[in-house]
């Protein structure tokens, strides 16, 4: 069923699809009809953040930005899903177009550039769903606030959230935000590290709640700065990290007509290189905080090479966009198996 849909909804332009899938996906929870796209995902409860995750593999930020679909998504059988990026100012993202499918390598460009309607609209309809099950937010700054004044945002944003979320993400790794990527390394992510875990230490007290806060890496790192952000990422008291966001490399997809495109490149192409991080990460964590694994998951298998690799969840994105909800049953299988050996 979703492979017939797929096929026509690729007729359309990426992003004109991927509007098109939301409404589709939006209309067919409202009229209880989502049984017949999603397989039945059998409970396998994991405790990771403090939190019970009904099942170990999650959706990955990016394709609901603005919270508007969190009951049809959360209705597919994922185990957490995670909303966002958001911005404090709604903002319109990067000129179109800027979204790009690569289906010959089961891959996605994209420079949407952090497109969102602001915290105070993703805020809103957080409150309106009534999904049960984990939530995260992704955070962000917005294009135009400068790199130095960068704290400043993603105070706000975790401020407006911290309330409404299970946990927080802290995006310091797209490529489409000018100066972004810079924040992951040296005084600029230790200082924005410290200036939100003494911030989520108040609000834990104003709110009666702790909400972790987890990081979102980049897979363009060598080892040497993969340990050096583990560090900082424990010297901060941060809870958890996500690795790895989309990559700057082009080398997988050479000769394809959108290889030079601007933007993160994610899916199967992705899946080596941020496989690799993550071991690097996981070496250099020692277990002191649980990691998410996420990118170019496109089966079980590589769903299972994460966990195996040391992450304690999945998050999946451009492999759901290819394989449908069916993924997800293939992931949580995967893994059940790795963990009965």
């Amino acid at each position: 069923m979703y492979k017939l849909l797929r096929n026509c909804l690729f007729k359309f332009n990426a992003e004109t699809s991927h509007e098109l899938t939301l409404d589709l996906l939006g209309a067919a929870k409202r009229l209880g009809l989502l049984g017949l796209f999603a397989p039945k995902v059998p409970n396998q409860p994991v405790e990771v953040l403090g939190l019970t995750f009904k099942n170990p593999v999650g959706l990955a930020a990016g394709l609901d930005k603005n919270g508007d679909y969190i009951d049809a998504l959360g209705s597919l059988g994922f185990g957490f899903i995670e909303i966002g990026t958001i911005t404090p100012r709604p903002q319109p993202g990067n000129p179109q177009p800027r979204l790009f499918r690569l289906p010959e390598h089961q891959a996605i460009i994209n420079r949407m550039g952090f497109n969102n309607k602001g915290v105070d609209y993703l805020v809103a309809q957080v409150k309106k769903a009534k999904y049960n099950g984990i939530l995260g937010i992704n955070i962000g700054k917005n294009f135009d606030t400068s790199v130095e004044d960068a704290n400043s945002d993603y105070l706000i944003c975790l401020e407006k959230t911290y309330e409404h979320a299970d946990y927080i993400t802290v995006n310091i790794s797209s490529p489409n935000t000018p100066g972004l990527r810079s924040l992951q390394f040296g005084e600029s992510l230790t200082s924005l590290l410290s200036v939100l875990k003494e911030a989520q230490l108040k609000l834990e007290k104003e709110h009666d709640k702790y909400t972790p806060i987890l990081v979102k890496i980049a897979p363009d790192m060598s080892e040497e700065e993969t340990q050096l952000v583990a560090k900082t990422l424990i010297d901060t008291q941060m809870d958890g990290v996500i690795a790895t966001n989309t990559t700057l490399e082009r080398e997988a997809v050479q000769g394809h007509e959108f290889a030079n495109e601007a933007g993160g490149l994610s899916g199967l192409p992705v899946q080596e290189g941020s496989l690799q991080v993550l071991k690097w990460l996981s070496a250099a964590l020692d277990g002191k905080m649980p990691i998410i694994g996420v990118g170019g998951i496109v089966d079980g298998a590589s769903a299972a090479d994460k966990i195996e690799a040391g992450a304690d969840l999945v998050q999946i994105y451009s492999g759901f966009i290819y394989e449908g909800p069916k993924l997800i049953a293939q992931a949580n299988d995967a893994i059940a198996a790795i963990k009965s050996r």
